[in-house]
């Protein structure tokens, strides 16, 4: 079911100033800057071998990463697993009592299809599944 780690997602206040240390400071590139309107979200992704640091920033104040970032700072967000088929794993994993936060995936980022796991669930951790 799971393949990889496909990436890393961090929130941050700032795009512009977070993504400075990864490309002036570590040398990586950016490999593109994208709007996901329906999650109020700005991302940048950085591709570090086979897997990515995704910087997310919000584009709402009411959105799910400005709250994030208002009640436990900026950091680690999630952490995204990459899987084969992602109807197949949501399905697997609700019938192993999984909580899932998206019951079918939805669109995110270079138009994966994309669904989250509730941290109840996860040991606190919110876990992403990309189909890659």
């Amino acid at each position: 079911m799971i393949k990889k780690v496909d990436h890393i997602g961090i929130a941050v206040k700032s795009i512009d100033e977070a993504v400075k240390l990864y490309t002036e400071v570590l040398g990586l590139k950016v490999r593109g800057i994208e709007v996901i309107v329906d999650q109020k979200a700005r991302t940048a992704l950085i591709p570090v071998g086979e897997t990515k640091i995704e910087l997310i920033e919000s584009t709402d104040p009411e959105g799910a990463i400005a709250k994030f970032i208002e009640s436990r700072g900026e950091g680690l967000h999630h952490i995204a697993l990459g899987v084969t088929n992602i109807n197949e794993a949501l399905q697997d994993l609700a019938k192993k009592g999984i909580p899932l936060i998206d019951q079918k995936p939805r669109k995110g980022v270079e138009n994966t299809d994309i669904a989250f796991l509730h941290p109840k669930g996860t040991g606190r951790v919110l876990l992403e599944l990309v189909e890659t």
